[in-house]
């Protein structure tokens, strides 16, 4: 799966092992290493919703579009499709399988 970032402070945040453990805390920082690890090799966000470990879910309310991953309680890994049409059921719902560029917006404790 292609990833890309929010922001610029955000990839270079998320650019290696020592600039996330630096920023997140030891704990909390391999698990996100593991997360995107996770990410990078799934061919798309059905595949990682199909690991039990992740929690992956979409969000309602003024996070609606948003999708959340977990990483270590109370945090969350917050990404959006990067498509130029997001992929749709036809129910309306977002296509899992069809999803295969993720934008990460973020990790914050979404409760």
């Amino acid at each position: 799966m292609e990833l890309s970032f929010a922001n610029r402070k955000l990839a270079k945040e998320l650019a290696d092992e020592k600039s996330i453990v630096r920023s997140y805390g030891t704990d909390n920082g391999r698990r996100i290493c593991l997360r995107l690890a996770q990410l990078m090799s799934a061919d798309n966000l059905e595949t990682l919703r199909m690991l039990p470990q992740t929690r992956a879910h979409e969000l309602t309310g003024d996070r609606v579009g948003q999708i959340s991953v977990d990483v270590r309680h109370p945090y969350r890994l917050l990404l959006v499709p990067d498509h130029g049409e997001i992929p749709r059921k036809a129910d309306g719902g977002l296509d899992w399988t069809r999803v295969s560029k993720v934008k990460i917006l973020g990790i914050v404790d979404t409760h």
